[in-house]
């Protein structure tokens, strides 16, 4: 027997497949990035030393940079080229933070630079300001992904054709 194919109304398209993923994406970076902030401020107040706090730091970095491209690969590729336009900036200054990495250094966060030339306010901006990008972005995309659904009409209307009036 034939497995019945689903409704178009039923299935889930791919705009909405897309959206969902960028909430969780966006959702993941921004715990992420609370996570920097809280770290590098345990750092600053000496509740952590140079060497804890970059090693934890530094681990997350390619995980980071990983989730921001593949969120701007996937608007690339399903056709959403103002939301690809969007996550660009700081598509570029991830990858541009990660390339100016000196030879001889640990990471991004080398425990010891960080004390040096305000390196710490630096990082700590930089988190801040990536924690409110992904703040923003997540309520675009949430909204996004309430317009294509209300757009979609998954909820079929009732047939009230034969309907006698009772």
């Amino acid at each position: 027997m034939e497995e019945p194919v689903p409704n178009q109304d039923e299935s889930i398209s791919l705009d909405t497949a897309v959206f969902v993923f960028s909430l969780f994406d966006t959702g993941a970076l921004l715990f992420l990035l609370v996570y920097y902030v809280i770290t590098l401020s345990d750092l600053e107040c000496d509740y952590l030393n140079a060497q804890q706090c970059c090693y934890r730091l530094n681990i997350w970095v390619i995980p980071k940079m990983v989730a921001h491209f593949l969120l701007s690969a996937v608007f690339l590729l399903t056709g959403h080229y103002y939301l690809f336009l969007a996550s660009l900036p700081l598509a570029i200054f991830i990858l541009r933070e990660y390339i100016k990495v000196p030879k001889g250094n640990f990471g991004v966060y080398d425990p010891t630079e960080i004390h040096r030339m305000g390196q710490l306010k630096n990082h700590m901006r930089d988190a801040v300001i990536g924690l409110a990008y992904y703040l923003i972005f997540f309520f675009i995309y949430l909204y996004c992904l309430l317009t294509h659904l209300l757009r979609s009409n998954p909820v079929p209307k009732p047939d009230l054709s034969d309907d006698t009036g009772f």
